[in-house]
């Protein structure tokens, strides 16, 4: 039966709640410049709690994308996952563990999700390419679609619509489905971009059905051959990754009133790198899609229109 293995004595002692905040803070803004400038725009509350959630998904995800991917075993999520029940029963492990037991504590949530992330990542253990499209979107859903469903649990959705007397006993739309689709974008944005770092590891995220429904090789995606079949097929790559931001776009009114522009914010920012693909020719061996800083905070006028109005 696995068990958490038992710390020495001098690792026992963990940090504060806000000195693990803190720890979570940096992470962020290290690891996901965008997404953590959109956090800024969130009560302090908030942000806080969704730091503490961004820091357990990326150290989730460097169990098999990161510097110790090489050691990471099957065995090694599942004590993984001891670990998380641990934190969901309210006895942190690490420094880092000390945020989100809080975040849960004042933000009730399934576990479910979370085990839905690790699931993700025991795939990336033995898959390194994907037949259909809806295999991707599994997988998609794992590693980023879960990422909505918990951030939903700490933006809040809006209630004011319920105060009238006939529509007091109606329960708030929750978007669900939205917050999935979101995360899936960002997760397909992700894909697109690092096609050619992807490949450089051996894995090629672009399902094998669209390679051949564009007569492209998986030679020539090794190669990194940029030509109209590639152009053509990245172009169905990102309209249906765009379908996906469209949908998402459709649930942020339902958010609670402060959490929409930093929502909007993020949106706005990482769908950006798709045009950034388009203007690099659909070259993404070469040239890294990526958004300056003065550009996404040239959206944020827009993000706020949006957030008052849509």
């Amino acid at each position: 039966m696995l068990q958490l293995p038992d710390s020495p004595p001098c690792m026992k002692t963990l940090v504060s709640v806000d000195e693990s905040y803190q720890l979570c803070r940096h992470l962020t803004a290290k690891y996901a410049k965008t997404f953590y400038l959109a956090t800024l725009l969130m009560s302090k509350a908030k942000r806080q709690h969704i730091w503490a959630i961004y820091a357990w998904c990326r150290r989730t995800d460097e169990l098999v994308d990161g510097p110790v991917a090489t050691m990471t075993t099957p065995e090694t999520l599942d004590i993984w996952e001891l670990q998380l029940e641990s934190i969901f029963a309210g006895r942190p492990v690490d420094s880092f563990d000390v945020a989100l037991v809080d975040t849960l504590h004042q933000n009730p949530m399934d576990i479910q999700p979370f085990r839905d992330m690790i699931d993700g990542q025991r795939m990336d253990l033995y898959r390194s390419r994907y037949q259909t499209f809806n295999e991707l979107y599994l997988y998609c859903y794992r590693v980023a679609g879960t990422v909505g469903l918990m951030s939903t649990a700490v933006m809040g959705v809006e209630t004011s619509q319920n105060s009238t007397p006939w529509n007091q006993n109606k329960q708030p739309y929750i978007p669900t489905e939205e917050a999935i689709a979101l995360g899936i974008a960002s997760q397909l944005t992700n894909i697109l971009r690092d096609v050619g770092e992807d490949a450089r590891r051996g894995r090629i995220y672009i399902p094998q059905e669209d390679l051949a429904r564009f007569n492209y090789t998986e030679q020539d995606l090794l190669k990194g051959v940029v030509d109209e079949r590639w152009r053509a097929l990245m172009r169905f790559q990102i309209a249906r990754t765009r379908q996906f931001y469209a949908k998402a776009e459709k649930g942020i009114s339902h958010l609670s009133a402060d959490a929409r522009l930093p929502v909007w914010a993020a949106l706005m920012h990482y769908s950006r790198i798709l045009k950034v693909i388009e203007r690099n020719d659909y070259d993404v061996f070469n040239q890294r899609a990526y958004v300056p800083k003065l550009q996404k905070l040239g959206t944020l006028p827009v993000a706020w229109l949006r957030a008052q109005v849509l």
